[in-house]
Parts: C-alpha cells; structure tokens; sequence
C-alpha cells in the first residue's frame, strides 16, 4: 500500500448519482491511492462520512492488473472503474456506476466526450462501451444469460427467496450481467410498497459470490407502444436497498421478457424508487444478444476530506 493510502484528510472527491444510486467519486489516473475497505466503509457511511452506495475510483487501465488484461484486446479502454460497494467489498462493476463514471471524467476534464460518441471503460465484468446522449448515457453493458440455464429452461426458475414481509418463499430466476442477480416477481404495487428491505433476503440456493434480489411487478398492460413497462425494488449484496441498480434493472427486464414469452418486446422501461431507466435487447456483435441501458447521470458535489472523517 502507498503512503498516501494511510491517511483520508485532504483526499479530493466528487458526488454523484444515477437515477438516486449515488457514489463516492475520486480521481487517481496513476493508480496511487488505493484504499483499504475499512476507509472505503467510512467514505460511503452516510452518518459520519460522504455518503453513497458504493466508491468508484478513476485510474488508467495500465496501473491495474485487471486493466492490463483488457488492454491487449482493448488497447482503446484507456480508463478503468475500480468499483467498490459501500462496505468495501470489491464489486464487479456497476451498470449505474458506469454512466456516472463517465461523467466524472468528462466533467474532471480527462476525457472529452461529444452527444453520441463512444467511450470504452475497462470494468472486473470486461469493456463496456459508453454514448453519451442528451438525456444521459447509454451502456452497452454486455451478453447476459441464466445462472442456472438448465432449470431456467426447464421451470421458468431455479431458486427461491424468502424475506421478511413475504409470508412464503417465492420462486425466482438468476440472471448473470457480469454480476449475479436474482429476479422475483411479485403480484402488484401493493405488495412491491409493502416489501421490507432492511434486511438482505434469503435466497436458495445463493449463486457462489452472492447475488443482487430484485423484485419486480409487470405493467398492467404490460407492453405500451411497442415497450415493456415493469416497477421494482433491489436489494444489493453489500449495500442493502438501493433508489435504483442499472444491472438489477436490466436483469429485472430480462426475466419478465423470458416470462413473458417469444412476443415480448426488446426495450423497457423500468421504474426504480430513484426514477425511470431504459433497457434495450440487441444483437451484439459477438453473436450473443447484448443489454443496452440508458439514463441520467449527475455531479452534485466536490470536496475535500478533512480530519474529522479520520
């Protein structure tokens, strides 16, 4: 570790959110300034620190390992997302966090970016491409698949998930966008206003590195000139209940459309506590169909750490 790592008392940060999933925001291109998870806990504490969902730290790809890795087929990903959730936990990558992402080094003056050009970002779930648009970004955030295919083929599920304001296990489907996510479908609004998320939900089996619970509730009708509307609420592993999760939402939609049936449409809107993201299924051009999703992005605020947070 760096000496700078040691002590959090002048480190500069930014704040900013995705559709109200907020993040702890700190430039280091030459990869000097790692932080332990006890520090990265505290950053995100929203008592006694900054406050956000999780920490993303801005280095060029050449300073991390993973980074490395991608750049011998992706010599153009030029930045990498360290992403961190708010306990410190080392996350695979964010879908909300992306599209913020690439606004923290837009608006820091590292990256220039015009409406409908493309940014490449190096993630721990590989490349994902990045069009900034006038309402936002849009993320080519990858292939999705099942995490059980078989059973999902099968049964139409593969697990079941029990919490505290459901009176029985439901059945749910887990869905892989780079990171785990399992999908329940609840009957309507009541019942999705009603759920408790204090506590992460049970859920068996649990994917081997843990898993994101969404719980989603279909529009009522579902398809509206030619989209699919769905509402949903997450739980997100090491973090707890969020205002929105970008992959939760595109696995949210990947699920209801597998229900749904071979009619289903291919863009959706899903709604979040924090706001509305768009999601998007496409041919990709690795022969695998691809999960777009789009929304805002936003910097609320810079500053610098003083003592107190040590």
């Amino acid at each position: 570790m760096t000496e700078s790592a040691l002590s959090l008392t002048g480190l500069r940060f930014s704040k900013g959110h995705g559709t109200g999933n907020d993040f702890v925001l700190l430039a280091d291109p030459e990869g000097l300034r790692e932080l332990v998870p006890e520090q990265i806990a505290r950053l995100c504490d929203r008592h006694r620190g900054v406050g956000g969902d999780g920490l993303i730290r801005a280095v060029r790809s050449r300073h991390l390992p993973e980074g490395v890795a991608l750049l011998e087929d992706h010599p153009e990903a030029e930045w990498f997302m360290d992403y961190h959730n708010a306990d410190g936990s080392r996350s695979e990558m964010c879908g909300n966090g992306v599209r913020v992402f690439a606004h923290f080094l837009l608006t820091q003056g590292l990256v220039e970016l015009g409406l409908d050009e493309e940014l490449t970002i190096g993630t721990r779930a590989g490349v994902k491409v990045v069009a900034r648009t006038s309402a936002g970004y849009r993320v080519d955030m990858g292939p999705w698949g099942f995490i059980h295919p078989e059973l999902a083929a099968e049964r139409g599920m593969d697990s079941l998930v029990e919490a505290s304001s459901l009176p029985v296990e439901r059945p749910a489907l887990s869905i892989t966008m780079g990171n785990p996510h399992t999908v329940v479908a609840l009957a309507d609004l009541e019942e999705l206003a009603m759920m408790s998320l204090a506590t992460a939900p049970a859920v068996t089996p649990v994917p081997p590195h843990g898993t994101n619970v969404e719980f989603a509730v279909p529009a009522e009708p579902l398809v509206m000139d030619d989209v699919g509307h769905i509402s949903m609420r997450v739980h997100e592993r090491g973090v707890g209940e969020t205002l929105s999760c970008g992959t939760g939402a595109c696995a949210a939609a990947a699920a209801t459309r597998f229900w749904a049936g071979t009619e289903a449409p291919n863009d959706w809107a899903v709604a979040v506590p924090g706001g509305v993201v768009g999601v998007r299924f496409f041919p990709g051009p690795d022969g695998r169909e691809h999960v777009e999703l789009s929304g805002p992005a936003v910097i609320v605020a810079e500053g610098v750490i003083a003592d107190a947070l040590e």
